[in-house]
């Protein structure tokens, strides 16, 4: 009943038609976050899906470039340490995509992460759209990205859609894809230790609220 009701909360979530919520970070906080990681240029979709009726909830965009940056429109994932300009987090170490990952995975969603490598350019043309972007109204998570990628050499066929999983589907069907599922059995209001090492506010106040659905 309980994974029931979350289901149904933030399917509400979801569908309401809220507002962007734009955030500027100053020039020095995005420099001083910016991380280049040393694997292949390469495109990242995640998809957060529902474990109770296998619905799409969540969908966000990982891009290594000239810097690795995570476009998470409309999410409620946010770690203080990091840098972020309309909903792009600046500074993804392999620590931060981790704590994004457990953020999301967790009895009630698991996650597919998809990658497809990419031509330098490519990658950098896709991180520059992100950035570009501006923030994303509640809902248009999906829609938002493929925005970004529409037109983006390899990945013509993406189309448009506001469908989660439709989007992981033709994701999917990219040449030279890889993909890889994230389950995670920890209650909603337990991520374990990826947020005691992430600093989470509950360290501080151990009654604070836990993380919000995707």
């Amino acid at each position: 009943m309980r994974r029931h009701l979350l289901a149904l909360g933030l399917l509400a979530a979801l569908s309401a038609c809220g507002a962007a919520e734009p955030k500027w970070a100053p020039d020095q906080a995005v420099a001083a976050a910016r991380y280049v990681h040393d694997g292949p240029p390469a495109v990242t979709l995640f998809t957060v899906i529902s474990t109770s009726n296998g619905s799409g909830a969540h969908s966000g965009l990982m891009v290594n470039g000239s810097q690795r940056i995570m476009f998470d429109p409309a999410g409620s994932w946010q770690l203080p340490r990091l840098a972020e300009r309309n909903d792009v987090h600046f500074g993804m170490t392999d620590k931060m995509v981790n704590f994004y990952i457990d953020y999301h995975a967790r009895e009630t969603y698991y996650v597919v992460e998809q990658t497809k490598i990419v031509s330098p350019q490519v990658a950098e043309l896709v991180m520059q759209r992100a950035m570009a972007h501006g923030a994303v109204a509640k809902a248009h998570c999906t829609n938002s990205i493929t925005e970004i990628l529409h037109g983006v050499p390899g990945f013509e066929s993406i189309g448009s859609t506001m469908m989660p999983k439709k989007l992981m589907r033709r994701f999917g069907e990219l040449p030279g894809v890889t993909s890889r599922t994230i389950t995670d059995d920890d209650a909603d209001d337990n991520h374990g230790i990826l947020l005691v090492q992430a600093g989470d506010p509950r360290l501080l106040d151990p009654t604070a609220a836990a993380p919000a659905a995707p």
